[in-house]
């Protein structure tokens, strides 16, 4: 990693407020991308594709239980900050 690039976190804060994603939003992406992070082992997501995003949002149907809304959200924010959701 380039010690004078941006952390991916605060790259995210930077799109999100590029694109006029209201505070919530930009914190709550953020939390989501940190639990994806959590969720394998703390592996930076630029080392993980499409078939561990849907493996997560699998985790959080199945296993948590969450809404769909809110897998929409995770889902979001993982892809989000790269293209429109």
């Amino acid at each position: 990693m380039n010690p004078s690039s941006p952390r991916l976190l605060d790259q995210v804060r930077s799109v999100c407020r590029i694109r006029h994603y209201s505070i919530s939003t930009e914190r709550a992406y953020v939390q989501w991308i940190k639990r994806f992070i959590y969720f394998y082992g703390k592996r930076h997501p630029a080392q993980l594709g499409a078939s561990h995003v849907r493996e997560y949002l699998s985790f959080l149907a199945e296993v948590r239980q969450v809404a769909a809304s809110t897998q929409n959200q995770a889902r979001c924010a993982r892809l989000g900050t790269t293209r429109t959701c």
